[in-house]
């Protein structure tokens, strides 16, 4: 066995769905290097989700009798944990759909205006001709497609922070794009999810305030894997997704400065969200509930909040620990598969659990059918990043991500599915 098997957490057997064989039973069992796409879920999440429906299912918020006020602490009391998880309050921890809802809140709430009162107030333009957004060119779909829509809108101008070589970007060329005084917003990737490059996001924050600028990260592939804190990055707006972080589907979470989101007018608009409704005019609600309008993903925050408490039991430290040393051991074995590329940066220390490769001769969706004989599940396309796609001249690549259920016999066999792949293809 591999050195980095002293770093494994060993918790595969409390993922129910890896007792799974396929094919037939006792077939093959399922190894899964997907979780960059979505994470498996363990026992106690799953369970959290079924007691909640079976025991305590009531809409929140809206009800005085006992059970209702069970669904009540249940959902404040995920939210809390939630919070504490990536040391957010409570109060500016707002309960959404996903990143890609967090984000067009930002882009929809913050850039098209804000107000002070509510819906009788005025309001005045974040975002205008004139203005530029800035993101960088590495970014996932749902970070660019919001700020295109706005800045078309608006008239202002969206750039791009270039990656270079190493799939990193250059903090010079930040501070040229900020010194030109027109940037009003800096919105970027915490980790990618195509190169598995780790910003210096704090340090892009710090630079971005610096020059009266407001500041986005999505954290959708940072929160499941390494210790977060959002009050130490300092970021006006932080955004991470559940189902990537060990909980269910159906749930993000957006953390964002207070005053800021005080100011701000509401992406949607209906029940629980206000304070009170006049037949023509209403005011709002206080945070974070300003934010969340109907009935809000009760179970889903549940999970979620199980999921949280399951990380933090294993600890963060922990967690990043075996999951760098496992993708240090997954960069060397992808190093034997002759014609094998791997995109982004060199190393372990400078990455998140993933890597996107090709290989020379097949095409990405052939390796990742050819891995699925064997068992191996990674996904294959353009990862919601078309830009970058063709910054790095492809038009997809193969990507192998880890959570903390992976062990390096998952990466032997993906080497494995990969050569006997070649062999396939004559190569």
């Amino acid at each position: 066995m591999p050195p980095v098997a002293e770093s494994s957490l060993a918790v595969k057997a409390d993922f129910p769905i890896f007792a799974r064989r396929f094919d037939e039973p006792g077939g093959r069992a399922l190894i899964y290097l997907d979780s960059g796409a979505t994470s498996q879920k363990p026992e106690v999440v799953i369970e959290a989700l079924a007691n909640h429906l079976r025991e305590h299912n009531a809409n929140v918020h809206r009800g005085v009798y006992a059970l209702a006020q069970e669904a009540d602490a249940a959902y404040d009391g995920a939210r809390r944990r939630v919070a504490a998880f990536v040391g957010a309050e409570p109060e500016t921890t707002i309960f959404c759909k996903n990143v890609t809802e967090a984000i067009n809140l930002v882009a929809y709430s913050w850039g098209r205006g804000t107000t002070a009162g509510g819906a009788d107030a005025g309001s005045r333009a974040n975002v205008g001709p004139g203005d530029a957004v800035l993101i960088t060119q590495m970014e996932h779909h749902a970070n660019i497609i919001p700020w295109q829509v706005l800045c078309r809108e608006r008239g202002a101008e969206l750039r791009y922070l270039e990656v270079d070589a190493r799939g990193e970007i250059s903090l010079d060329q930040l501070d040229a794009e900020l010194g030109r005084g027109d940037v009003r917003m800096v919105a970027v990737t915490h980790v990618s999810n195509v190169l598995g490059t780790i910003l210096p996001v704090a340090e892009i924050v710090a630079r971005a305030r610096a020059a009266g600028a407001v500041s986005l990260v999505d954290g959708a592939q940072a929160v499941p894997h390494m210790p977060v804190d959002v009050a130490a990055i300092g970021a006006d707006f932080y955004a991470w997704t559940g189902h990537k972080a060990l909980g269910p589907t159906g749930i993000g979470v957006l953390h964002g400065r207070r005053e800021i989101l005080e100011g701000m007018e509401p992406f949607l608009t209906g029940g629980d969200m206000i304070a009170s409704v006049d037949f023509q005019s209403a005011t709002w609600n206080e945070l974070p509930y300003k934010f969340e309008a109907g009935t809000p993903p009760i179970a889903e925050a549940v999970g979620l909040g199980a999921a949280v408490d399951y990380l933090s039991a294993i600890g963060m430290e922990r967690v990043r620990a075996h999951e760098r040393a496992l993708t240090g051991y997954m960069l060397e074995r992808l190093g034997d598969v002759p014609g094998l590329r791997v995109t982004g940066p060199p190393g372990a220390a400078g990455r998140g659990g993933l890597a996107s490769f090709t290989i020379e001769g097949m095409h990405p969706h052939d390796i990742a059918e050819l891995a699925d004989r064997g068992g191996v599940c990674i996904r294959a396309g353009h990862h919601c990043a078309q830009p970058l796609m063709r910054c790095l001249g492809v038009s997809a690549t193969a990507r192998a991500s880890i959570g903390v259920y992976n062990e390096p016999s998952d990466i032997d066999a993906l080497v494995d599915s990969l050569l006997a792949g070649r062999e396939v293809f004559g190569l």
